[in-house]
């Protein structure tokens, strides 16, 4: 059986810096990591495919990872970046899917959650852009926060015709009140254009200290608001590395889904990537 990693990273500090490791505590992932060094992590947690996600506003960064996937059998599909309030931004996202490798850009995304204005998706060029990247049949991945999620269902009822994935569960603070994180969610989930990936959780709780039993009531809302056939695997690798391995991220999502079935388990680790993301 297939088994999707729907979200990762890769990045090389000889070519650019990641402008996002601010910060000591970052120092553990300071350093450049490829495709070559997730190849065995996920070989043995059993992943055979991944998406692998854009880190910085360049679309130089986008041209490379479809670069990557056309040469790497483990990458499926790239979520790649350009500038969603750009005039061109219909002739930037022609070029890259003309290129012949092009077939492996699946979905958009920017740092939302970096942008000072909450509001930011509701701007009429940002509205404008993810128009644009609808008609060139791709998906968008929503990089958000609680602050951020009333503009995200605003948006993503003003685009019906978007398939929005919510990358990180909008990254809750994993410890503190469910609320108002977990009302707004759901009310995302109501909205049938939406999935939500089950990533990046490790690293909103204590580094050091947390178990899966923390995470637990954080999945239980996002399992229940979305359903399985809406909720797909990330590892976010190798962001977890600050919290956890590759394989504990993997067991933890198997012991945060436990209690589903064995088809609602499949839709979670494969088909509903697969599908979302056509790979």
């Amino acid at each position: 059986m297939s088994r999707v990693d729907a979200h990762h990273h890769v990045w090389d500090l000889s070519v650019r810096e990641q402008t996002w490791m601010v910060g000591p505590e970052l120092d553990p992932i300071r350093r450049n990591f490829a495709i070559e060094d997730l190849a065995p992590l996920a070989a043995a947690a059993d992943i055979t495919s991944t998406v692998l996600v854009q880190t910085v506003g360049l679309v130089e960064e986008t041209v490379e990872f479809l670069e990557i996937a056309a040469g790497n059998d483990l990458v499926a599909g790239v979520v790649g970046w350009v500038d969603l309030t750009a005039e061109d931004i219909g002739e930037a996202l022609d070029g890259l899917l003309s290129r012949p490798d092009g077939s492996y850009l699946k979905a958009i995304r920017h740092q939302v959650h970096d942008e000072p204005d909450d509001g930011w998706l509701l701007r009429a060029d940002v509205q404008r852009g993810l128009a644009a990247i609808a008609e060139a049949g791709l998906a968008y991945d929503l990089l958000t926060k609680a602050p951020h999620l009333p503009a995200a269902i605003q948006t993503a009822r003003n685009l019906p015709q978007l398939s929005f994935v919510v990358d990180h569960i909008s990254k809750p603070v994993i410890g503190e009140p469910l609320e108002p994180w977990a009302g707004q969610l759901r009310e995302l989930a109501a909205l049938p254009n939406v999935t939500c990936k089950l990533s990046g959780m490790v690293t909103e709780a204590p580094w050091t200290t947390w178990k899966p039993a923390d995470l637990q009531p954080y999945a239980d809302v996002v399992l229940d608001a979305f359903g399985p056939d809406r909720v797909m695997f990330g590892s976010d690798w190798p962001v977890c590395l600050l919290a956890a391995t590759y394989n504990q991220v993997v067991e933890t999502a198997e012991t945060l889904t436990s209690s589903l079935t064995p088809a609602e388990r499949e839709a979670i680790f494969a088909t509903t990537a697969t599908r979302t993301y056509k790979l």
